[in-house]
């Protein structure tokens, strides 16, 4: 189809967000367009001095079921789905006195706003799902090779400048807004599907819906994916719950980078694991380093002491503001922080963390604005995982309250105090470590990991070398079973004293002589952490 203007003689306002509202239709009116609105969007034009024909007027029919029913009539999607270059539709209109509308401007009940609303009742949120609104972004979509429609108010300035350059509206501009629109509906009709999904009493088979169609809106195209060859955007759901990453604030530093945001993730889901003040250090998506602390500082120091090699030019998470001394500990010499992420930064710690100047270009300080901890539990929804021709859906991975006490001693020596803190500090680091992982823990401190070997004995064994002689009396955290003996022996010869593990192998039994015969205490949790 040829890009020649279609111009505007009359447009339909009908809209719940009333943003620019009032602007937009000066900017018509001021160009001889007849506007035509319904009830609070002409009560609102009328206040601000437009003249503005009532739809029902209009119509003939008046607004009915409390406003349930005020635009779906033949005048007005007879005018929106008209083909102006068909003489049997045009006949059609003129008998029927019927006026071509050019133009329509429609937002929807705010469906969305009002579900998230905790004190939100079932009836409520059924009124606020559209009809005729829907059905007019639709009609006017469908028909753009003659009509444009606007769906959001942030599209009212390019629509103007666009007015103003061509007189009119040319097909391209029109194609956009219509594949703009359906997006719209298409995202307003699965909220209100997942909505009812949550509150349905009849159960889809295993819990999971027989479609599934998530729901992500654009946030930001990003420079590149895992790699320079690899375009990559970043998509937030629009319900989101803080903290997390889409409700998150760049307080400093350039954009982030489709990595940086993969291990900002584990290093949140990480730190809230704590309670007391933590840090952790992420490299390629791996701790490096974790550890806990009386204060923020000292967490962080020991965090990054884990494996200060691997350290350099990392991911730090911290679950405190950030204060000046835990600054100072950051930017001393030797070190290099990519990206810190923390709930807050008070203010002379941003200034010391953004005004040295081996580090005020580099850095990115990413807020989350809100405290964090084991209290907010999982994230909500389901954890997505594209494969070519699908998609894997399953539910988050969550750690056990006490992974201790709802697991078992299986070897004749229980852990001691210090044992049993070290081994639950070390199974909620191994829960963010890529499988097969190994996490050697002592002191509230990660002092070795081993991760994404083929080999579980590869993990143990790469874990000691990253010790070194910490490895004597640390304890050993194992995502998954020991299918043999080989992984605690090699722990043993190494000085550690305690293992936790799921259990669940065939040779269980062997590895728990293992164990007895070296001294070793071990824990069966019965849940194991893969992270592929």
């Amino acid at each position: 189809m040829s890009d020649t203007t279609t111009p505007i003689r009359r447009a339909l306002l009908s809209v719940s967000d009333k943003r620019g509202l009032v602007d937009l239709a000066r900017a018509l009116a001021d160009r001889g367009i007849a506007l035509l609105a319904s009830g609070g969007t002409r009560t609102a034009l009328i206040e601000a001095g437009l003249e503005a024909e009532e739809v029902s007027s209009y119509t003939g029919s008046p607004e009915i079921l409390g406003g349930r029913v005020k635009t779906l009539h033949p005048k007005i999607h007879g005018g929106i789905l008209a083909r102006r270059d068909q003489a049997d539709d045009v006949t059609t209109l003129t008998a029927h006195g019927i006026e071509p509308i050019d133009l329509v401007v429609v937002n929807l009940y705010p469906f969305e706003a009002t579900i998230a609303r905790p004190d939100v009742t079932d009836a409520e949120a059924i009124e606020n799902i559209d009809i005729g609104g829907p059905s007019l972004i639709r009609g006017a979509a469908k028909n753009h090779a003659h009509v444009a429609v606007l769906t959001d108010p942030d599209q009212y300035s390019v629509f103007l400048e666009h007015l103003s350059q061509h007189g009119g509206t040319t097909f391209a501009f029109r194609r956009a807004r219509a594949l703009d629109a359906f997006r719209q509906t298409a995202h307003y009709d699965q909220a209100i599907s997942s909505y009812l999904a949550g509150a349905s009493t009849e159960s889809e088979p295993e819990g999971f819906p027989n479609t599934f169609s998530p729901r992500f809106v654009l946030r930001t195209s990003l420079r590149y994916g895992e790699n320079p060859h690899q375009r990559a955007a970043f998509y937030v759901e629009s319900e989101t719950e803080s903290p997390n990453l889409a409700s998150a604030t760049i307080r400093h530093g350039k954009e982030l980078s489709y990595n940086n945001l993969l291990d900002l993730d584990s290093a949140l889901r990480l730190i809230r694991s704590f309670d007391e003040p933590a840090a952790c250090v992420l490299k390629h998506n791996n701790p490096c380093g974790s550890a806990i602390g009386s204060t923020l500082a000292e967490a962080f120091e020991r965090a990054y002491d884990g494996d200060p090699v691997s350290a350099f030019g990392g991911i730090v998470g911290l679950n405190r503001p950030v204060d000046l001394v835990t600054a100072e500990r950051m930017v001393s010499p030797g070190r290099f922080i990519e990206c810190i992420l923390a709930p807050s930064f008070e203010p002379d710690a941003f200034e010391a963390l953004t005004t040295r100047p081996t580090w005020k270009n580099s850095v990115r300080l990413i807020e989350l604005g809100v405290p964090i901890g084991p209290g907010q539990g999982s994230p909500p929804g389901l954890d997505l995982r594209r494969i070519e021709g699908g998609l894997l859906v399953q539910d988050w991975d969550t750690m056990q309250a006490n992974p201790l006490a709802e697991g078992r001693v299986v070897s004749k020596r229980p852990p001691n105090d210090r044992e049993a803190i070290d081994l639950a500090f070390g199974w909620k680091v191994c829960q963010a470590v890529k499988s097969n992982a190994i996490v050697l823990a002592s002191e509230g401190q990660i002092v070795g990991v081993g991760a994404g070997q083929m080999s579980r004995l590869d993990s143990v064994e790469i874990a000691v070398k990253k010790a070194g002689a910490r490895a004597a009396g640390a304890v050993l955290a194992s995502d998954a079973f020991f299918p043999f003996r080989d992984g605690p022996d090699a722990a043993a010869a190494a000085g550690v004293t305690a293992i936790i593990q799921p259990g669940g192998s065939r040779r269980d039994e062997e590895v728990i002589a293992a164990c007895d015969e070296h001294g070793i205490a071990l824990i069966f949790t019965g849940r194991r952490h893969f992270r592929h």
